[in-house]
Formats: C-alpha cells, structure tokens, sequence
C-alpha cells in the first residue's frame, strides 16, 4: 500500500500511531489501527481510492482494510472546551508536529512500514517507567483529556501505570479553570461508558475525585470516597467480567435515591443504564429482605418491579445484585421459585369459568397471591 503511495508521490509517508504502536510494545491485543499520513492533501488521498469521513476533518478510511488514515495536522485553540481548535492540514507538517498535539507521551509513538519506531518525546521510557505523562503544556487546551488520562490509568492500574505528578497538576488546574464544565454530559457519557467495559472503574472514578473534576461533571458522585466505603467501592467496581450496565448499577449501593435521580440527569444516560440503576436504587432493600417478604410484599414487589412483561429486566436486577454478600443464594432461590408459581397462572383457566373483561386480572392477581401464600407463609 505504502509503496503504491510513493510511487505517486515521493513525500508521501505513512506511519502507524497512537494505541496501536503503544499495545504493541506492552504485549496487548490490537484492536484497531490508525494511521497519519505526511505529505499529502486531500485531493491526492482520494485520488488513491481513500474514502474521507466527516466533512471538517481530513480522515480517510484505506479502500481494503477500512483502516483510518489521518493527515499530519497542528492545531491552534479558538474558544473554549474540546472542539474550539482551528486545525492546519498542509502536507509540509512533519510527523514530530503531528505527534506533539497528542495527549500522553505513551501515545506519541509512530512506526513506519518498516517496522522502525518514531519516539521523540520518549514515550518509551514512560512506557518502560509505567508513567502516563502528558507530551506539552498543549494538553490542557482540551478538557476531555482529563477524562482520557483517568481512563488509561484505570486500563494499566492491573499493569502499575500511575499519572505523573506534573500531569496531575495540569489537570487538578484545567479543573480549577472551569474548563471542564464544557464538556457536555453525552461525551462525558462516552469516557465513562468506555471506562466501564474497558478498566478499573473505581480507577476511573477515584482519578477524577482526586482532581476534584467530579465537581464539574457529576457532582451527586462527589460524596463517594468517603474513609468508610473506598474499600467496600472498590470491591464492587473493579470487577470487569460482568456487563457494563450491571457494573454501572453497583453505584446505587452507595447513592441516595435522589442522588441516583440527579446522577441520571448529570449524564444522561442511556435507558439500559437508566432503568437498571433506578430498580436497583428503589428495590434492593426488598430484594435484601426476599427470604423474610409475605406473599403480598412479594406479589407487590414483582408488580412493582413489572415482572410479567419485563422479566428479563428483572433478571438483570439480580445479576447486579451478586455482588452483594448480604444477597444470599437463599435469597435468590425463594424469589426465582415465588416467580415461577406466579407466573404459572394464566387467563385460560378463568376464561373458561366465564370470567370476563376486567375481572379476569383480579382473579389471577388473586389466584398468584393464593400460591404465594402456601409457598410462603406457611
């Protein structure tokens, strides 16, 4: 492909950057692959067969491997927040111009097609040093890499990757300057939903309170590093074999029911996340108490919680509720065994009797509650 290119054009170079270059060398699995491309225009990429993405931006999509390919670029901050860049494409930017713009020196890394490793900015020795810095003062005229930065020491915590101190500075300072509060909640949501499935999310979330940017982004979370729960925290958020949204609910434990709500509005999140939280919010307390509940507390639990049409919802309430000790398999066995007696009654057999219209849902709520009753109270 390279050579294809130069052919064309002799100035023109492309080389693997960022993640990929930096996996590579730590001995992760690649994901995915992106590339910067230096002397080039966008009218030569196109020429062979890159398809560009976006209008304002010069990303060109390989016409075989899909892989992104990016021109050489500097940018100049205009305005505030993360978008307020005005951005130079021209194909005299060299790739250490290129490199500098990005965020951690890890990241700064190239790699031409022959294999030879570009670092000027010696992200190999912060590699080696396990230190996530940042590659110039530039850094902060982006907010969202303050989110960025906790998310890769939530990544490599398992590794033993910590933050510089000089980079914890510029970012406790970015925090202090108000520039975070541009963000807005949807990319915030982003940064977080990729922490979720993709790190320690306790990592995440005490990087950010350390730096007191919780304050700006979500403050019904600023509360949660008390002496008392850290440890209990990061019990509950460091396990990253269970789903996203499942690993997400584990903060109504430590959440006021108010807090939840404010939390939901803080990041606008998405329904799966949303309803998950709120029925663990609202209805853990019952599900705590499932081996003591009567057979009316436990038909209104399953009303409450709309078990008949939504039964799959229920189920994940209890995965998220694994976690709990206090969440007995006794507990789990008495609510799966009062769920399959109630279910098991049906329209049909009052039909039959002649029951019709609205009395027909009264008598089997009431039929549900006769069974619940032989199983449970007696």
């Amino acid at each position: 492909m390279i050579s294809l290119l130069i052919s064309l054009n002799l100035k023109m170079k492309i080389y693997l950057v960022g993640g990929a270059v930096r996996d590579a060398l730590l001995n992760r699995t690649i994901k995915e692959r992106d590339y910067v491309v230096i002397g080039a225009t966008i009218a030569q990429m196109k020429q062979q067969g890159f398809t560009q993405v976006g209008k304002d931006f010069p990303v060109f999509l390989h016409p075989k491997t899909k892989d992104e390919h990016a021109l050489a670029r500097t940018e100049k901050k205009q305005g505030t927040g993360y978008t307020g860049f005005i951005c130079d494409f021209n194909p005299n930017i060299t790739l250490e111009e290129d490199l500098i713009r990005r965020d951690l020196t890890v990241n700064a890394i190239a790699q031409d097609d022959d294999g030879k490793i570009i670092d000027p900015y010696k992200g190999i020795e912060d590699l080696n040093n396990k230190i996530l810095r940042h590659v110039s003062t530039a850094f902060s005229e982006d907010p969202l890499r303050v989110l960025r930065v906790a998310r890769f020491a939530a990544r490599y915590q398992h590794l033993g990757f910590t933050i510089a101190d000089e980079t914890i500075i510029l970012m406790t300072n970015m925090v202090k300057s108000g520039e975070l509060n541009a963000l807005t909640p949807e990319r915030v949501w982003m940064e977080f939903e990729k922490s979720l499935s993709d790190g320690n999310f306790f990592t995440f979330l005490k990087v950010l309170d350390s730096i007191k940017a919780l304050t700006c982004i979500s403050p019904s979370l600023c509360g949660l590093f008390s002496h008392t729960q850290s440890e209990l925290l990061s019990q509950r958020l460091t396990n990253t074999k269970i789903e996203s949204d499942i690993l997400f609910s584990q903060l109504a434990d430590f959440l006021s029911v108010q807090q939840v709500k404010q939390l939901i509005c803080e990041l606008k999140l998405p329904n799966q996340f949303k309803e998950l939280l709120l029925l663990k919010s609202n209805y853990q307390v019952d599900l705590l108490k499932a081996d003591n509940l009567n057979a009316k507390e436990m038909l209104e639990l399953f009303n409450k919680v709309d078990i008949w049409r939504r039964f799959d919802r229920f189920e994940r309430l209890i995965q998220s509720m694994q976690s709990n000790e206090k969440f007995t398999q006794q507990k789990c066995v008495i609510l799966d065994r009062s769920y399959k007696i109630a279910v098991s009654v049906t329209a049909k057999q009052f039909v039959a009797q002649g029951i019709k219209g609205p009395d027909i849902g009264k008598a089997i709520m009431a039929e549900k509650l006769l069974l619940l009753e032989r199983f449970l109270d007696h």
